[in-house]
């Protein structure tokens, strides 16, 4: 009996010491798509969490697709995300809901954007998943509101805002980030190279600059 009791506290005890780690999924388009090779932000961010002694704490999965805009998202998030049975997902989308109404006549309306948005989110609350939403970062990197579309990322970004504040979510406001950073960092208002490659795709310093700010979120 003494035995049996023994193992049942050493057992106990164990239970405790090797915990689940918080699995992490990022779920987005092109930009999320390449967050998970060398230098993406997913790549970066798994090292800042080791650089903590976090690293058996955290699982981070990348579930980005190029060209996704909120309504694909919508489409494959059973597959993508609730099959993966994630701890906390954090939804980076809207790029391509604006960027392509110009580029190839297509995009998403507001409205649209806002109700596909709602009923993402839903479903993962739904699950008890932790949710946190993310700004479009920029289609263009002067700072003087210039760019062709920032009118509308403007717009969409204030959406996501709002639905932060409505379902109570945490918030990585790119739009803001990358905007008082090209402030501080663009003394030529060029439109790239400053945090992405093209307007849009990240390089380096903007993968760094969005881990950091992702860190936050999940931490």
């Amino acid at each position: 009996m003494k035995k049996i009791a023994i193992f049942s506290l050493i057992f106990s005890m164990t239970s405790f010491t090797f915990l689940k780690p918080k699995r992490v999924i990022f779920f987005g388009d092109s930009i999320t798509q390449a967050g998970v090779e060398p230098n993406g932000y997913v790549t970066r961010l798994q090292k800042m969490i080791e650089g903590v002694g976090q690293k058996e704490n955290f699982e981070l999965i990348g579930a980005g697709i190029g060209g996704n805009k909120i309504y694909d998202l919508y489409l494959r998030f059973e597959d993508d995300v609730l099959s993966k049975n994630p701890d906390q997902v954090v939804i980076y989308v809207g790029v391509n809901d604006v960027w392509h109404k110009k580029s190839y006549g297509t995009g998403t309306d507001p409205d649209k954007f806002e109700k596909f948005y709602q009923a993402l989110i839903k479903k993962f609350l739904d699950k008890n998943i932790q949710v946190a939403l993310t700004t479009p970062a920029c289609i263009g990197e002067k700072n003087d509101f210039s760019n062709d579309s920032d009118g509308d990322l403007i717009q969409y970004s204030k959406i996501i805002r709002n639905l932060a504040i409505k379902n109570n979510l945490k918030l990585v406001d790119l739009n803001k980030i990358f905007h008082e950073y090209s402030l501080n960092n663009n003394p030529e208002n060029t439109d790239k190279g400053i945090l992405t490659t093209d307007r849009v795709h990240l390089n380096d310093a903007g993968n760094q600059l969005v881990a950091e700010a992702m860190y936050e979120v999940i931490k």
